[in-house]
Formats: structure tokens, sequence, C-alpha cells
């Protein structure tokens, strides 16, 4: 099973920071902006620092927190998967404009999921075990909009053998 890394992925961040002689608070600035103008209509708020520092201690980011930063990596998430599925590490992520950010359909993601899994005559007990993740992880894509971590949604697109892109859209929120 291909594993998404977050070390590999922090390691990254932190290297185009460092190139760019950016603090943590300016990091966060910088992805910010990528949206500024959906940001300033919608008057959210920016990130924490900490979301993205944590990735340094091991712990998961959410998949859609990681979103703002592959953008500004410019890269898929399959980069950080040592041997992805064929087919799908050189697929890019949407482009898009600072009137939009780039959102996970964990309900396309979910529909397709549970269609394969059904294919296969599985439960949700044996694909999550097959994905190394819970049954309630697995299912709870269908309901989510922040609630799945990076690796769940990257050994879900990896079982599925489709590159994360086909479940990333610009949206409006």
């Amino acid at each position: 099973m291909s594993v998404f890394d977050i070390d590999a992925f922090y390691a990254a961040i932190d290297r185009r920071r460092r190139e760019e002689a950016l603090s943590w608070l300016g990091l966060v600035g910088v992805i910010w902006d990528q949206s500024d103008v959906l940001n300033a209509r919608r008057n959210d708020h920016p990130i924490a620092p900490a979301t993205i520092g944590k990735l340094a201690t091991g712990k998961s980011l959410s998949c859609q927190h990681a979103l703002f930063v592959l953008r500004w990596l410019d890269l898929p998430p399959e980069a950080f998967i040592d041997s992805p599925v064929f087919g799908t590490a050189a697929v890019a992520l949407p482009m898009t404009d600072s009137g939009h950010r780039l959102r996970w359909n964990l309900g396309k993601l979910y529909a397709t999921l549970n269609a394969a899994r059904i294919s296969r005559g599985a439960t949700w007990q044996q694909t999550a075990e097959r994905l190394h993740r819970t049954p309630s992880q697995l299912t709870g894509l269908r309901t989510a909009k922040f609630g799945a971590g990076i690796e769940t949604a990257m050994r879900a697109t990896q079982a599925l053998h489709r590159p994360a892109a086909e479940f990333v859209y610009a949206a409006e929120w």
C-alpha cells in the first residue's frame, strides 16, 4: 500500500520556506494570499501556523489544509508517495485563481470508493483493513468537509488507481 509521507511533505515545505526566507507566520500569509479575493469576499480567517507546524511532529494534516500547501508547492499529493500507482503521479492539481481555493470533493471520493467496494463484494471492514484505516475513516468521507486526513484521502485514491486531481476542484468556499 502506497503511503503519503508526512515527513517528506514537511521537509519540502520547510525547504521552500527557508529558500524564500519566510517565517512560519510569513508562510501562512503567503499561502493564504493565494486566494485573497475569495478570503476577502468570505471574510475568512487564515490557517494557523501551528496547523502546518505540527507536521514536524509527524502528525497528520487534513486533506483540505494540505491543498493550501500543495498549491503553493505546485505539486500533486502523489509527489509525496514513494511508489504511486502507475498513471497517478504526473497528474497536476487543477489550476485556480485568487477568487478560488482547491478543495477535495470527499463525497465523490466516498462514492467512487463505495462503488469499488461493492463491485468487489467487500465490506467496509474489509476495505478498511486493505487500506490500513478504520471503517469510520472511510465511511466518514461521505459527509466530511474537513474530517479526512491527507493519508486517508491518498490511500483511497491510490487504492482506486486514480489521481487525487480527479477528486479536487476549484471552489468558492
